[in-house]
């Protein structure tokens, strides 16, 4: 995957919620879990980024209501001590790590359509998207959750918006900009769809709907 990262404007904006929110009201969560961390991580230089990732590897198995201190700890492998260290409140460590799964799933979508050059190559990339498998599972969880907190918490919108411009501009390079919000709805929709249902859908089915909604004049030259 290339090392793609977000613009200074996008970080900024990105700090700029958590700031914000950290002297707001919390994001809902408590630290009253009786877990204790496994282990220690001593002298580690990415000890913050590990928290991060632990942080959203959390939030994908209990929701962001589900979250506190002491199960970040022990998905970190890191004392509690360390966790209230590097973040002031469990809403700014929250937001980070949103912010941080934002700019991972920007670059990692931007790549799924290197070397693309054909229409059905790009269709094709689509279909592997929506259709379920265990690691799309979990950024799916992880996209769905940040949205439902965006509902409660507005400064939160800011990062869900700077991440569906960055999937629009991704897929407007194929369909051009008039097609492209309507697909990335479409694809929103059906990757929600795949996530709750009991029953896997068929590439197949996948594939029609997404031709469907692109029409013979919705895909452009690269």
């Amino acid at each position: 995957m290339p090392d793609i990262n977000p613009t200074p404007a996008d970080v900024a904006r990105g700090r700029a919620v958590a700031d914000a929110l950290a002297h707001s009201n919390e994001i809902p969560g408590s630290s009253t879990s009786d877990d204790q961390p496994h282990r220690t991580r001593r002298n580690d230089p990415n000890r913050k980024t590990h928290i991060l990732d632990a942080t959203l590897d959390t939030i994908a198995e209990y929701g962001v209501a589900g979250t506190t201190h002491r199960r970040v700890a022990v998905k970190a492998g890191v004392p509690l001590g360390s966790i209230t260290y590097h973040f002031v409140s469990l809403a700014e460590l929250q937001v980070q790590a949103f912010t941080r799964y934002v700019e991972l799933q920007s670059a990692l979508y931007k790549s799924l359509f290197d070397g693309v050059s054909t229409p059905e190559q790009f269709v094709e990339v689509l279909v592997d998207l929506v259709v379920d498998s265990p690691a799309r599972h979990r950024s799916a969880v992880l996209g769905f959750e940040l949205h439902l907190a965006a509902l409660r918490n507005p400064g939160l919108r800011t990062l869900t918006q700077i991440w569906t411009n960055d999937s629009r501009a991704i897929l407007a390079e194929f369909t051009g900009h008039d097609h492209a919000a309507r697909l990335d709805a479409l694809l929103e929709g059906m990757i929600m769809q795949a996530v709750l249902e009991t029953v896997s859908q068929s590439r197949e089915g996948a594939r029609n709907a997404i031709v469907q909604s692109l029409g013979p004049a919705g895909l452009a030259q690269k």
